[in-house]
């Protein structure tokens, strides 16, 4: 079966990939608008220098006295020159430059305005009607430097507030899911029989409905069991009178007759009689395990009811016999008495029934509140021993009996709180049979 993919994760990844997405494209779409603002400052930068240039130039070289040929700006102290330029006259012959300028890297003079070259971006102005023309320079080279560090510099705190983002937004996402995971857990909490409404409250809107239509579901189908259960319990119950009646006309009938084969019929009619009542007793018991109120509110000492279980049992056994081993201090629980009453009954009864003839059974409670039933018997099957304990289940050669008796106890311990083990054969021997429980304990005394 194909794993489910979790909706938290998905949302994260999708969420945190657009938000990437959205910076790396924000960033890379400023640092364009950046890069074109910058080249028109710098092309105000390279017009501006060219205008403030100029004149100066023209004034120095018109008052040259007897000097001839280029000359070079005196440099006043070391620096980067990002801006060069060259002065020409109208023949191209340079009047004056900068002191990095190269002449042979600016092109003859085409008019006023921008030009490019592979190295250089170029503003060329000029005076005195052409006369006098000049060059100022800028390499492309320092645009595309500047331009790369505009980029790094928007670039790079993504390389923090990415994963800040993405951290952010998985921890909203978490809180966000809290209350589907306070509502899986509730759920998870509940035991098998435990079928009210799960609490909503806190739930968003989105997944209200969903958690609603559980709800709804819940409610049927614990009124679907209640009436399956108080079907079981009313039919028993209602079935009791009549096969008591039944039972006694079986009884009478063998009595007056006195044709043996009519005797021997109301004896295997009497038979069936107590086997139904067996079964439709152990259907109500069944009914009330699954469907009565199985803790109360106060604790009480278990071994009494465990002792008249025992004695009780023991007397309509007949000729059996039950070593009952208590512990010298109460046992608290607050499991119903009655409730307790009946697991115990089921357990006597199943060790006495599947039991061999004129063997002991053990019964013992641990100050741990963990009960044992033993009895010596032939190994159950593994494959039986995992199937003991639901309805109508029983081991091969059980003789008599509903298969109700363990289901019963199941059924309780299911509910109750605790827990039930089956072995067979009995720790450390070769034969018998062994039910434990584990009973739920409190301290109140």
């Amino acid at each position: 079966m194909r794993q489910a993919r979790s909706l938290q994760i998905r949302l994260g990844l999708a969420v945190g990939a657009v938000v990437t997405l959205l910076w790396a494209a924000t960033a890379l779409v400023t640092a364009q608008l950046v890069r074109a603002e910058m080249s028109e400052v710098f092309d105000s930068a390279l017009e501006e220098t060219a205008q403030r240039i100029l004149p100066l130039a023209v004034s120095e070289i018109l008052g040259r006295e007897g000097v001839t040929g280029p000359q070079t700006v005196p440099v006043i102290r070391p620096h980067d020159e990002y801006f060069t330029y060259v002065v020409r006259d109208a023949a191209g012959a340079v009047l004056l430059q900068s002191h990095t300028a190269r002449p042979q890297d600016f092109p003859p003079y085409a008019g006023p305005g921008f030009s490019d070259t592979p190295q250089l971006r170029i503003f060329s102005d000029e005076a005195l009607r052409g006369s006098i023309t000049i060059a100022v320079a800028e390499p492309l080279a320092h645009r595309d430097e500047v331009a790369h560090e505009v980029q790094m510099g928007l670039l790079a705190p993504l390389a923090l507030m990415i994963p800040l983002s993405l951290a952010a937004i998985a921890l909203v996402l978490r809180l966000g899911f809290a209350p589907l995971r306070r509502f899986r857990l509730r759920l998870a909490q509940r035991g098998a029989a435990d079928l009210s409404a799960v609490e909503t409250r806190d739930l968003p809107a989105e997944v209200l409905p969903l958690a609603q239509t559980l709800n709804s579901l819940l409610e049927r189908l614990d009124a679907a069991f209640q009436a399956e259960r108080s079907f079981a319990a009313n039919a028993a119950h209602e079935l009791r009178t009549p096969l008591a009646g039944a039972i006694a006309q079986a009884q009478r009938l063998r009595a007056e007759t006195a044709d043996p084969a009519s005797a021997a019929r109301a004896t295997e009619i009497e038979a069936v009689l107590k086997r139904l009542t067996r079964l439709s007793e152990g259907l109500m018991q069944l009914a009330r395990a699954e469907g009565g109120k199985l803790r109360t509110d106060t604790a009480r000492d278990l071994r009494p009811v465990l002792r008249l279980m025992a004695d009780d049992t023991a007397r309509l056994a007949g000729a059996a016999q039950l070593q009952l081993d208590l512990p010298p201090a109460p046992v608290m629980s607050d499991l119903d008495p009655d409730i307790f009453g009946i697991l115990c009954r089921n357990l006597i009864e199943n060790a006495l029934r599947h039991g061999a003839p004129g063997t002991d059974i053990v019964l013992r409670l641990t100050p741990a509140g963990q009960l044992s039933v033993e009895n010596d018997c032939d190994p159950v099957p593994a494959e039986v021993l995992d199937r003991l304990g639901t309805r109508f289940v029983r081991a091969p050669g059980a003789g008599k009996g509903s298969g109700l008796g363990l289901a019963i106890v199941h059924a309780i311990v299911a509910r109750g709180g605790g827990r039930l083990a089956l072995a067979s054969p009995r720790a450390g021997q070769a034969r018998g049979f062994a039910a434990t429980v584990d009973l739920p304990l409190t301290t109140q005394i």
